[in-house]
């Protein structure tokens, strides 16, 4: 099974909260939609999952290198590795 190391340490991200009741910030920007939405653990960004078509989360991964984000839909509680790809609980 695969490891990772970059959930071990994270600290507490700057509260995105507000942006989750609106959306995702890039596509609101765009004028599009989206589907899901992920918050990144490193710095707070919020962008929107793979399943929607513009990617903004794993975008905002190959730009920062920011390795993990986290889902924020309601009652999801996993976060993604980029580095790794692997997935962890987020309890």
């Amino acid at each position: 099974m695969p490891s990772c190391h970059h959930f071990d340490h994270l600290k507490p991200v700057p509260s995105a909260s507000a942006s989750y009741a609106k959306g995702c910030p890039e596509c609101i920007a765009m004028g599009d939609t989206w589907v899901h939405l992920r918050e990144c653990l490193i710095c707070g960004h919020v962008g929107c999952c793979d399943s929607s078509k513009n990617k903004h989360a794993t975008k905002h991964f190959h730009t920062s290198k920011h390795p993990v984000m986290r889902s924020v839909e309601p009652g999801e509680d996993w976060g993604w590795c980029y580095v790794d790809e692997v997935m962890a609980d987020m309890d």
